[in-house]
């Protein structure tokens, strides 16, 4: 699985672009699900479901590899794919899906209202999700009615901090800080500790990221407009600018 690393890259990348002097520091390690049975069932009977809801490209990349293995990628084709964010949507595309439905705002909240027309009372909906992934999506579409089969996809584990990372970031403490999911942010406290994030501008890729840092006491500087690099980093620079008086 190696996505979130791609991903970090091409950010680090544009934070470079911008003149920053960038330090990445990994804090999930992905894992396939520890009973995988779920998901190669899921993926068996795909055509059973009336829609496929993704929230990551991980996820993708999980159910299209079940997909590959109980040979029947071509039954996903009659499955209605609804996607949180504009890198899930690529990440479907780029195995031929057609994506119906993207909210302009990366959450499962707006996702719910963009499709909720669309809906039946009594329509089956899988979500391939992390095994540790948040519920309101999930939540949501039950509260329609819907038949949700949720299966764990993968599963997200922190990363040990390597120390001379810690120490980096002790002897040079960082200007703006950057968080790109709520799992990154509770790890990052859980180990570095709140007060290595004192006097940085925190930025969050997203309204479900920043009310995870605020509930961590970390309220962020600043919001990403949409759950992308290129906007993340556009939320660094406005978030380094608006404190330069």
């Amino acid at each position: 699985m190696t996505r979130p690393r791609e991903r970090a890259e091409e950010l680090c990348f544009l934070l470079e672009d911008e003149g920053a002097e960038v330090l990445s520091v990994p804090l999930l390690e992905l894992h396939p699900p520890e009973d995988p049975r779920p998901l190669a069932s899921a993926a068996e009977h795909i055509q059973r479901y009336n829609w496929v809801v993704f929230a990551s490209p991980t996820g993708v990349d999980a159910l299209m590899e079940a997909l590959r293995e109980a040979g029947t990628q071509d039954r996903i084709q009659r499955v209605k794919v609804a996607t949180v964010g504009p890198r899930t949507t690529r990440a479907a595309e780029g195995y031929g899906l057609d994506v119906v439905a993207e909210p302009s705002e990366g959450t499962g909240a707006a996702l719910l209202n963009l499709i909720k027309d669309a809906l039946q009372p009594g329509d089956e909906v899988l979500l391939p999700a992390a095994e540790e992934g948040r519920r309101e999506l999930e939540d949501g579409l039950r509260e329609y009615g819907l038949l949700v089969t949720r299966v764990t996809a993968y599963r997200a584990t922190p990363a040990p901090l390597p120390p001379e990372s810690l120490a980096l970031l002790d002897a040079s403490p960082p200007d703006v800080v950057l968080f790109a999911s709520p799992r990154t942010a509770e790890a990052f406290v859980e180990e570095a500790g709140r007060e290595r994030l004192a006097t940085a501008r925190v930025v969050a890729i997203g309204p479900t990221t920043a009310s995870a840092l605020e509930r961590l006491g970390v309220p962020a500087a600043a919001v990403a407009e949409r759950p992308t690099p290129e906007s993340l980093v556009d939320a660094a620079v406005l978030a380094v600018t608006s404190t330069v008086h």
